[in-house]
């Protein structure tokens, strides 16, 4: 048995989990034999620190498995819960959902740790809303880009940004990043730009003044906007002085902030302006070798906005961006196994090959599909016939898509296009094809752009057919 077809087991079957990079890092040193102190030698973590994260890793593994696992004994459990694994594949596809068969597990027929998998499975089994949870067994990672993201949030002074269309995984991400820094030693913010009034934003200090509570609150200081705040400087150079004067001098650790949804002050341009300019100077400071180089931060955005202002790329030009993209086959493959769907066992499953050839390995839609097959709302054929339906899951979702479209007529002439294409089309400006593609409707293959998955070509080609400019 491999270290790899170990940690598959590992994630697949028994935690139900993807094991973060130091959980993997020490379980594959175990596998092959290594102490702890060794393993020190080699990362950046020290002894103490790795035997309390690998000691909690075997109490994990205990529990999922019924049985102690320690470094010593890995092998031979994890190979009986491999042979289990092929026993309980044999023993309990279905023919539509793949699920558990209750009558097989009261027959004591599937191994305990299986039944313990099954246990916190339905722990975890949630309506797919919002961000995925740190400890949630159904984000599936999307190489390279934690791999990215997780070194650069490493590096003094360093801005990420994140960017999709809403309900790709960029909160998600963004959680998992800030969990990073925070085991690397630094000071982690979360500021969720959703939370503010909308009467924050239509005033530039306001808007400022908000975010220096949040982030001071968040730190644990006591806000002291009056010491550092003067009408006379202006808002703007008020909100450096106090993030430079008393945030970043109070603080030892470097600070990571995670700004979420930054994508709504792009509604007021004259605030969208004076924020990103200040976030622009932030950074041009920190590589310069100032205090500044203890600040590290992450900017996330829906590209949905694009449609409603004058963009023909992102406002936000700093630091490293990250595009999220659609889940590979193998990924879905890999999220529909964590959610026990076992007619994805082989990745050439005619019901896998069918349900991503609908979605197009959307993340949110893939969830969605998975959580109603799970639970045995839908069979995958009449999840397949009622996909494109308003009366389906996706309606309320391909309705709101389909509001953004028609109260544009560009994009509603340009989707038309695209829909009334085989091979795909070329649109007569980039604009129009910047602003579809950021609502995630379109891929670009060069200059040609074609639908994003088929859903997307069945309920726009039915409800923009009959449509002439303008159909709102």
């Amino acid at each position: 048995m491999s270290v790899d077809e170990a940690l598959k087991v590992i994630e697949q079957v028994l935690l139900l989990r993807q094991l973060n990079p130091i959980e993997r890092f020490i379980f594959q040193q175990s596998w092959l034999g290594r102490n702890y102190q060794d393993m020190s030698q080699d990362c950046s973590y020290g002894t103490t620190y790795i035997k309390e994260v690998g000691s909690q890793l075997w109490q994990d593994l205990s529990k999922a498995t019924g049985e102690k696992v320690t470094k010593k004994n890995l092998h031979l459990v994890l190979r009986q819960d491999k042979r289990h694994l092929a026993e309980f594949n044999q023993e309990t596809i279905r023919k539509t959902q793949g699920t558990v068969d209750e009558s097989v597990a009261a027959s004591g027929a599937i191994p305990a740790a299986t039944l313990a998998a099954e246990s916190n499975l339905r722990a975890f089994l949630e309506f797919p809303s919002g961000l995925v949870p740190a400890n949630s067994p159904f984000y599936v990672a999307r190489p390279p880009i934690e791999e990215l993201a997780l070194a650069e949030i490493t590096q003094p002074s360093c801005a990420l940004q994140i960017r999709a269309p809403r309900q790709m995984g960029k909160s998600s991400l963004l959680t998992r990043i800030l969990a990073h820094a925070a085991v690397q030693g630094c000071r982690p913010v979360y500021i969720d730009f959703q939370e503010a009034d909308n009467a924050v934003f239509e005033s530039l200090d306001r808007l400022l003044r908000w975010l220096c509570i949040n982030v001071s609150r968040k730190l644990d200081l006591n806000p002291a906007l009056a010491a550092y705040w003067d009408e006379s400087m202006g808002s703007k150079v008020s909100c450096s002085v106090y993030f430079e004067a008393y945030l970043l001098e109070q603080i030892r650790a470097p600070i990571v902030l995670g700004l979420d949804e930054v994508n709504r002050i792009f509604d007021y341009p004259t605030v969208a302006d004076d924020v990103l300019s200040m976030l622009r100077y932030w950074h041009e400071q920190a590589k310069q070798g100032t205090i500044w180089r203890k600040l590290r931060f992450i900017v996330v955005q829906s590209t949905e906005v694009y449609t409603s202002a004058d963009f023909q790329q992102s406002p936000f030009d700093v630091g490293l961006a990250l595009t999220l993209s659609a889940f590979t086959l193998e990924q879905v493959q890999d999220l529909a196994l964590r959610y026990g769907l076992l007619w994805a066992s082989e990745i050439d499953s005619p019901q896998l090959i069918s349900l991503y050839q609908l979605l197009g390995g959307h993340p949110y839609l893939t969830n969605l599909a998975f959580y109603h097959l799970r639970r045995g709302v839908l069979t995958l054929g009449q999840l397949l016939d009622t996909a494109a339906e308003p009366s389906g899951i996706y309606g309320q979702y391909l309705r709101d898509h389909l509001a953004i479209v028609q109260n544009e007529p560009a994009l509603v002439l340009a989707m038309q296009q695209v829909l009334n294409s085989d091979i795909g089309v070329r649109l007569e400006t980039l604009k129009v094809a910047y602003q579809l593609e950021s609502l995630g409707l379109i891929q670009l293959d060069g200059t040609l752009a074609k639908p994003s998955c088929e859903l997307y070509r069945l309920y726009f080609k039915k409800h923009l057919a009959d449509c002439s400019v303008p159909c709102a």
